[in-house]
């Protein structure tokens, strides 16, 4: 037998054909089919050694596959919420050791510094002090319930509830932003961290932190102590710095004297301080405090349903006197200035850091202002009231400022009223006319006669006829071509002189008495009517807004927004504030047009100031416009008087008139007054101070339009020619000038004087449907 091999005993060999398929011997990375364990989650539809194993549909796969997409959002999410959770709080323990929330004492020591307005040559000008200076801080139970109530209505109905910030007030305005709206989030204690920080930039950086410390300082104190510090700090208004000092420059009241609705008023400003003035935003803020009030029961239905708006003394009745007459008008002018979007920078900071604001007054041209007004004003009536303001035509910058004598403890006569403008208004006709078409050569008949259906006439005789240029009607201010011009079929239409007049500088809208009033309209927002050809009825305009727009003309057509700030410089010098110059084409887009309008209108203007004896001294160049406003019932006598003129460097406009308005204005010796006489002296004399020392400038030859053709001089006698020095009498032609004159060619205006017969049908009053007392009546014209 052969021999045996050593393994042939041990193991009885299957026949081959019997014996079931080896796999060959897995790797370490392999797995084992009977490991569950490891098989969990695997996909076994890549094993080749099961062939049998059915394959997945297609749908079948595809919600697989959606399965794990599912799965890993599901993880993702988990994790995101988790950080969500954990990320904030997280930071705000890191953040919450290494912040510090400011202490009241020290807020109140960095609030109310003195701000220096300087002229524009660099000097002092004065202090603007804040009424809260020196002002000691309140402690809670000094503070009466009715204020505490009205700021929680106000700011934060649920400051008690909430540890340091508002989460649902958050998320809201978070939301509302979002969705394209606007809202604040800010809590009292957050709102309180924001003020007292001077920090106000829209970052999440800032809100975070304000939020942190908000969350400390509610944790360090309580919210008694938190509410004592806002009221003791917040900035209210009217450079009032805590509640204290707001009681007194709204109402001139203790605290405790306050009604709940004087409380509820002062506590709306402090969302926008900026529009303390604004009478209707003050209302509709007293309106919802009020509402809050009764909602959290802190006043009665009955005390709700009684309220009546609680009008805030007058501005300026309210402010320390840091300066005194014109100046302190300026002074408000400044604050109003400082505060608006122009500037950007508000009184609130500009206490806080203690600025120093250069202001446009040129200390010359407004000592020459006040000593213009109180030569020409000495031993006149004392009821007459009078404004003038100066404006450079090549910035804009106001350079004289003379509102009323009375300063802060008047009226602003200049800003702060509107007044019929008279025949100082038809340059704004010829404006509209020249862009219809019309050329200063263009005659009109200058007779009196009905025109659109009213009777006009004119304020003087006038040789003018039936073919009368538009430049010597402007000259004589002729109201028959002025109304003809406007009001006739083929005339400009008046919204066109209004469009004219907001293009030159007249605001669509200005405050007057806390509440806008809309200029240059007429009745339910229409366009104006006839009368503002003449300077009638809807033409009521803002002394100041005419210096303005006449500057205009002598700029060539260029308009640029009147200022009073030039710069503002922090503590340290650093500029925080520089006005540049932005002008603008008034009368047409393309500035050559404009400028060409412009021109024409001004050389219809130049004859003026001679033609009413108001030229200036030697030989300078001017131009410019006298008004009048005839009294309701007497065509003798006049309740406004306007001289509003210019020369290339400088624009003036002077009022005259009283605050009650439909009254008689005489001078001293009992004649009416007209444009030429106490408005005219004042004007020429301002103009010939405020200019001494400074170069002459001619205006530029005007490039005709249309229809130009200027009137050849005659032979028969006229004014007296432009080279005659200012002193030397000048004799108008009798023919112009209905009024006997003294041997000098002075107008007579003495009693003894013969009044002329007054011809009803040669009456510049539009008869039933017009103006009872239109402008125009003005011999300084002729």
């Amino acid at each position: 037998m052969p021999p045996r091999n050593p393994g042939q005993d041990r193991t009885t060999q299957l026949p081959p054909v019997n014996r079931p398929t080896q796999r060959e011997p897995d790797l370490l990375t392999h797995r084992e089919p009977d490991d569950e364990f490891l098989m969990a989650g695997v996909d076994d539809d890549d094993d080749e050694y099961y062939d049998d194993e059915p394959e997945l549909t297609e749908e079948e796969e595809r919600r697989l596959r959606k399965k794990k997409i599912w799965k890993r959002v599901r993880i993702g999410a988990f994790v995101a919420l988790g950080l969500m959770i954990l990320g904030p709080v997280i930071a705000v323990a890191v953040a919450y050791p290494l912040v510090e929330w400011p202490k009241p004492n020290e807020v109140a020591e960095r609030q109310d510094k003195t701000v220096t307005l300087r002229y524009s040559d660099g000097s002092e000008m004065g202090k603007i002090a804040s009424p809260g200076q020196n002002r000691t801080m309140l402690t809670y139970e000094e503070i009466p319930d009715n204020v505490k109530n009205a700021v929680l209505a106000a700011e934060d109905a649920n400051f008690y509830e909430n540890p340091g910030f508002d989460a649902k007030a958050i998320v809201r305005a978070v939301w509302i932003q979002a969705t394209g709206g606007s809202s604040g989030g800010s809590g009292l204690t957050q709102q309180y961290i924001k003020k007292a920080t001077n920090n106000e930039a829209p970052t999440l950086t800032r809100k975070f932190t304000e939020v942190v410390k908000a969350f400390k300082m509610s944790n360090e104190s309580d919210h008694n102590t938190i509410l004592t510090a806002y009221l003791n700090t917040v900035y209210f208004g009217r450079g009032a710095n805590g509640f204290k000092a707001a009681s007194q420059v709204y109402y001139k009241k203790e605290m405790k004297d306050l009604t709940p609705s004087e409380a509820a008023l002062i506590a709306g400003m402090i969302q926008t301080p900026s529009w303390s003035e604004d009478k209707e935003y003050a209302q509709k803020r007293w309106e919802f405090v009020m509402g809050q009030m009764l909602q959290k029961k802190w006043i009665s239905q009955q005390d709700y349903d009684a309220r009546k708006f609680p009008l805030p003394l007058p501005f300026e009745e309210t402010q320390p006197a840091s300066l005194e007459g014109p100046l302190a008008r300026v002074s408000q002018q400044v604050q109003n200035e400082i505060d608006s979007d122009t500037v950007g920078i508000t009184m609130e900071k500009a206490q806080k850091v203690g600025v120093t604001i250069y202001t446009t007054i040129d200390p010359k041209m407004q000592q020459a202002a006040v000593d213009a007004v109180n030569s020409v004003m000495a031993g006149q009536d004392p009821e007459l009231r009078t404004s003038l303001t100066g404006i450079d035509p090549q910035t804009g910058a106001v350079r004289a400022y003379y509102p009323g004598k009375d300063g802060l403890k008047g009226i602003d006569y200049a800003k702060g009223t509107i007044q019929e403008a008279g025949s100082s208004f038809k340059p704004f006709d010829l404006v509209a006319a020249l862009k219809m078409g019309k050329g200063i050569g263009d005659t009109y008949d200058a007779t009196p006669r009905k025109i659109a259906g009213v009777e006009i006439r004119n304020a003087s005789n006038t040789t003018c006829g039936k073919q009368c240029t538009i430049k010597q009607a402007m000259k004589e201010s002729l109201n028959t071509v002025f109304y003809d011009m406007v009001a006739s079929p083929n005339g400009t239409g008046t919204q066109a002189v209004a469009n004219a007049a907001h293009a030159a500088g007249i605001p669509k809208s200005v405050p007057i008495e806390g509440k806008m009033r809309d200029l240059l309209v007429g009745e339910g927002g229409n366009p104006p009517n006839a009368g503002i050809a003449i300077g009638a009825d809807n033409a009521q305009v803002r002394p100041f807004d005419m210096a303005s727009a006449f500057a205009t003309f002598a700029a060539r057509g260029m308009y640029r927004e009147p200022f009073f700030i030039t710069k503002v410089e922090g503590p340290n010098g650093d500029i925080l504030y520089q006005h540049a110059d932005k002008a603008t084409p008034a009368f047409d887009p393309v500035e050559e047009k404009s400028r060409d309008i412009a021109d024409n209108v001004t050389e219809t203007l130049k004859d003026i100031p001679l033609a009413s004896r108001i030229n200036l001294a030697n030989n300078r160049e001017s131009a410019g416009k006298t008004g009048t406003h005839e009294l309701a019932d007497s065509i003798s006598q006049n309740s406004k008087a306007w001289m509003v003129g210019f020369t290339p460097q400088l624009s003036a406009s002077v009022w005259v008139g009283k605050d009650a308005g439909n009254v008689a204005i005489k001078d001293k010796a009992g004649n009416p007054i007209f444009g030429s006489t106490i408005p005219g002296q004042i004007w020429k004399r301002f103009m010939d101070g405020a200019l001494q020392g400074i170069q002459p400038e001619k205006f530029a030859k005007p490039k005709p339009l249309n229809n130009f053709n200027p009137p050849k001089p005659s032979n028969t006698p006229s004014n007296t020619p432009s080279n005659t020095p200012s002193n030397t009498p000048v004799v108008p032609p009798p023919s112009t000038d209905p009024r006997p004159t003294k041997p000098s060619g002075e107008p007579c205006q003495g009693l003894l004087c013969p009044t002329p017969p007054t011809n009803p049908s040669t009456s510049n009053r539009p008869n039933p449907g017009g103006d009872p007392g239109s402008g125009g009546r003005d011999p300084g014209d002729t």
